[in-house]
């Protein structure tokens, strides 16, 4: 599930982000493309482990515009869709995404947007659609940055309401940022909010906190991730998916 972050905390979420790009960009033309590659020992998406405890290969494209508009497309390897008795035949997330950013001032950036996570497959009779979209919005202060993500599609990512209804209006509060120490250093730092609309026993919180390093051709982390989430609720298949973890990651960009 594509998370996205304000261009200072790119390198924060690198478990998960596209990370900074060496843009193909003319001196002539207000457009670039960027392209990413990764890998994780383990892909960890809101505190939640999205491959089983597995690791994962992960990968994206990125058209942007000067003006601040963006379209992009993202890839990895997931495991809980099938294993969760959502979708036969899936062992793949793809996530399309646009949106706006730019800057107010010098130190106060912005981001909004709409995204769709898609898992290729066929549907499961009587199954929850666990393909999901959500419209997000945030706001960056120099390495520190909040964003606020709605579903707005009738289920996040195959929820439910107690009730067996649906979860369109589930949110995601993000709080995150960066430390430079220098020498190509950083230390990462995150807390998040998911609320699963009607359903308190899926509700959590999440955080995180890491260190990674600019090799030059590409960052790699190491963090810390843990959640107070229900276990009984995040346990598919018999792997618990939300506890907690060291994750090492390596991302580049070109």
């Amino acid at each position: 599930m594509k998370s996205f972050a304000l261009p200072l905390t790119a390198m924060f979420c690198a478990l998960h982000v596209i990370p900074s790009a060496h843009a193909e960009e003319s001196p002539q033309t207000p457009y670039s493309l960027s392209f990413s590659l990764g890998a994780t020992s383990d892909y960890v998406f809101r505190g939640v482990s999205q491959t089983q405890n597995e690791p994962a290969v992960q990968g994206g494209l990125e058209f942007a515009h000067a003006s601040g508009i963006y379209i992009g497309l993202w890839g990895s390897n997931v495991a809980w869709v099938k294993d969760g008795g959502y979708k036969d035949d899936n062992s793949l997330e793809v996530d399309l995404y646009g949106g706006f950013r730019g800057n107010f001032t010098e130190d106060f950036g912005y981001d909004a947007g709409i995204i769709t996570y898609y898992y290729p497959g066929n549907k499961i009779s009587g199954a929850t659609d666990p393909d999901t979209t959500e419209v997000y919005a945030g706001v960056s202060w120099r390495t520190i940055s909040f964003k606020y993500s709605h579903a707005v599609s009738k289920h996040l990512f195959g929820w439910t309401a107690d009730d067996g209804g649906k979860t369109r209006g589930s949110y995601y509060l993000d709080l995150s940022g960066t430390y430079d120490l220098g020498s190509g250093w950083s230390v990462l730092a995150h807390v998040g909010y998911q609320d699963i609309k009607d359903n308190d026993e899926a509700s959590y919180t999440d955080w995180k906190l890491g260190v990674s390093k600019d090799l030059g051709f590409g960052i790699v982390s190491l963090a810390y991730t843990d959640t107070d989430a229900s276990k009984s609720a995040y346990t598919w298949d018999g792997e618990k998916v939300a506890d907690a973890r060291v994750i090492l990651s390596f991302q580049t960009g070109f």
